[in-house]
């Protein structure tokens, strides 16, 4: 009863925009990845739907419960790492690694050691691997130049008149527009573009050793560092004082469920996050659950009809969703890039990590986002910890010898 009363159009609206700019930027990297992976449109359905559902119910189940604006996503560093694995890496080694990240996330939920873990990381390292994840989005945009210029020129200045005007917008306006684009200058058809409900198909998984250090590990780090801690962070900035042991715990859970039908790890969401979160979604924050709420239903919506965003998408050019997805990125690579470089004690061995993982090398059997931890944890050991100085007792000791 106490939902039916607190509902406002402001949140529903605030839910409804949040869902927009995710399918409008962060689903974009999801396409890209599955095209990495060469799968069928009938396995991107699966995928949309599990990553859709994922979000819906512990959206949902969490705002009902917390009575806050909690807005969950799937990880999108995390989506972006799988671009650089496919097709090396087979979709059951995915699966599996979906889930050994889930169930460490979920360890990490019930025991409440968040915040000890999140010390534990040098920041800069953590901002340095996403950035490095990141990049090669970023210059994707430009080199979709050389085979589809005006398309690319287009989207480019429409994203920077709409971040200047209405940066709130900016995503949802830039995929209008891009499709507008697509259509004509590149001739795209939208006749196959239909109402399609999903079928969602079952994934076997496979746990092997590439897939867990390749994946799962740097999936943790990704979504711990690039989702969570912002995720947390504006909640709290926003003035609810929401632990993050159920938020953490609720959405491995989920996680654990959604895996075998494609969907990657389900995270609280940062970005969209302060949509719902702000004033304008209610001016009583006490009454902004209703967008956390509103937005797990429009995702309910959007899972059901993944055939159809499957449809609009697989419709468009592939330098189309090249193109989205790096501009949609831009801002994380901005704040990541920003993040690691404010870091001075210890900058050299980000900018190290950085140039490793962006560097998309695979040594091993394994990419590289792991080797930019494992390098860029190694020089931070050398490089910027302190040396282990003898004791003073120690040091007079061997002075009295």
């Amino acid at each position: 009863m106490r939902l039916h009363q607190d509902c406002s159009l402001p949140a529903v609206t605030a839910g409804f925009v949040a869902v927009l700019v995710s399918y409008a930027g962060p689903l974009a990297i999801f396409f890209q990845a599955a095209q990495s992976a060469e799968i069928s449109g009938a396995m991107m359905t699966s995928w949309v739907w599990a990553i859709s559902m994922g979000a819906a119910v512990s959206g949902i189940g969490l705002s009902l419960w917390l009575r806050v604006p909690v807005v969950t996503a799937w990880s999108a560093p995390g989506t972006a790492l799988l671009v650089t694995l496919f097709p090396g890496l087979s979709l059951g080694e995915a699966v599996g690694a979906y889930l050994t990240a889930a169930a460490v996330i979920l360890v990490i939920g019930i025991t409440g050691s968040f915040d000890r873990i999140i010390r534990a990381i040098p920041p800069g390292i953590a901002s340095a691997m996403m950035a490095g994840i990141l990049f090669q989005f970023g210059v994707g945009v430009f080199v979709s130049l050389e085979s589809v210029p005006a398309l690319a020129i287009g989207m480019l200045l429409a994203y920077l008149v709409f971040k200047r005007l209405t940066p709130r917008y900016s995503l949802v306006l830039l995929l209008i527009v891009g499709v507008v684009l697509a259509v004509v200058l590149e001739g795209a058809s939208l006749e196959g573009v239909t109402l399609s409900l999903a079928s969602p198909q079952f994934i076997r998984p496979e746990w092997t050793w590439q897939g867990t250090l390749s994946l799962a590990i740097p999936l943790v780090l990704v979504s711990l560092t690039g989702q969570f801690l912002p995720g947390m962070a504006i909640l709290r900035t926003a003035g609810y004082d929401t632990p993050a042991r159920p938020i953490v715990t609720v959405a491995s859970l989920t996680s654990l469920v959604t895996a075998c039908f494609g969907g990657i790890t389900t995270v609280i969401a940062a970005i969209t996050a302060a949509i719902c979160t702000s004033p304008e979604a209610h001016e009583n924050p006490d009454k902004r659950y209703v967008a956390g709420v509103a937005n797990g239903v429009f995702y309910l919506v959007g899972g059901t009809l993944a055939g159809t965003i499957v449809a609009l998408f697989t419709s468009l050019p592939g330098e189309f969703v090249a193109v989205l997805a790096g501009l949609a990125l831009i801002g994380a690579i901005a704040s990541n890039v920003s993040a690691f470089a404010a870091c001075k004690d210890h900058l050299e061995a980000s900018v190290i990590t950085f140039l490793a993982t962006a560097s998309g090398m695979s040594f091993l059997g394994l990419g590289s986002a792991f080797w930019g931890v494992v390098v860029g944890a190694l020089a931070y050991g050398l490089l910027h910890r302190p040396l282990a100085m003898p004791s003073r007792r120690a040091t007079t000791s061997a002075a009295r010898r």
